[in-house]
């Protein structure tokens, strides 16, 4: 059948398009998936829905697509928090690794998704390697759908890994120079039910969007702003952290507004063994936790009613 008349609507410009309904959107995206679309196809689909912009209904039929094509995931007899992080450090250390290792000393099993590497940027995955050597029980990077735990700890899968048809929508954008539909849809995927969503907007007009989504779909998720796209609190100022479940948002954290009275105390470079080490300090309590990652941390805990305290860690030497 093709995508050619999904195309028809969705690529008439801003003016002109129209948008597919959930049914329409789950057969478009699932093609994509299937890989039964041309790269001729993919290309125009991805500019097609960059012009005319996602819709609720589409990002939840593209979703539908996804969810469809997933493997089962078994029952976990501990809280578990999906984590993306697609996005890397660009000008600040990328704190994702640290959110996910606080989860997991409060018991939570962290599964994290996302690019192992990318060019320019630090990313959670290479942050956690530089862990792994010190904290070999609780960071398991990266594994299979097979290996994934059912136990406290954090577990990197990377997109291709998860589901390859997903990894050629996301690498169309090095072809491009475009974001395209999947960049949103990574960070609104929740690989199995009863888990929490940890999802992030970079551009204010997706807080709408995103937040009807969730609403529409009903998952289970913390939204917040991210911290150059990644979904943990920027250390320098608490962002809005809005929580949902079975489609009812409520605002668990309000926006900081006003001068900061004191700056966190970050690294100086956003380079792996200055994030590492930046990391290890906080861990072994050397250092303070930023106050609103130690807020999120909390939001968190409260939403998977798991209120046990961090126990210290103990980092194996290397040596």
């Amino acid at each position: 059948m093709g995508i050619s008349n999904h195309l028809k609507e969705i690529g008439r410009g801003k003016d002109g398009a129209r948008a597919l309904n959930r049914q329409q959107a789950q057969d478009l995206m699932g093609q994509i998936l299937d890989g039964r679309v041309s790269d001729l196809e993919l290309g125009a689909f991805c500019i097609a829905m960059r012009v005319k912009g996602e819709t609720p209904d589409e990002l939840a039929g593209f979703l539908d697509a996804i969810q469809r094509r997933l493997p089962p995931v078994p029952a976990c007899p501990v809280p578990t928090v999906v984590l993306p992080s697609y996005n890397g450090a660009r000008k600040l250390p990328v704190l994702t690794p640290l959110l996910a290792l606080v989860l997991a000393q409060h018991g939570v099993r962290v599964w994290v998704h996302g690019p192992e590497h990318d060019p320019g940027r630090v990313t959670t995955f290479e942050i956690l390697q530089a862990l792994k050597a010190l904290l070999p029980s609780m960071i398991h990077a990266p594994v299979r759908w097979e290996e994934l735990g059912a136990s406290a700890g954090v577990y990197f899968m990377n997109t291709g890994m998860l589901l390859p048809g997903l990894q050629r929508l996301l690498d169309a954008r090095r072809v491009i120079g475009l974001r395209n539909s999947g960049h949103s849809l990574v960070k609104l995927l929740q690989p199995a039910p009863g888990t929490l969503l940890i999802s992030s907007y970079t551009h204010p007009e997706y807080l709408q969007s995103m937040g009807q989504l969730l609403e529409l779909t009903g998952q289970h998720a913390m939204l917040l702003r991210a911290t150059e796209g990644e979904p943990v609190a920027d250390p320098r100022r608490t962002p809005q952290m809005d929580l949902f479940k079975a489609g009812i948002k409520t605002t668990v954290q309000t926006q900081q507004t006003g001068p900061l009275a004191e700056l966190p105390d970050l690294p100086s470079s956003r380079d792996i063994s200055s994030t590492a080490a930046y990391i290890c300090a906080l861990l072994k309590h050397a250092k303070p936790i930023p106050t609103p990652i130690q807020r999120q941390v909390q939001h968190l805990l409260a939403a998977l009613d798991t209120a046990c305290p961090a126990p210290s860690l103990t980092l194996e030497s290397t040596t």
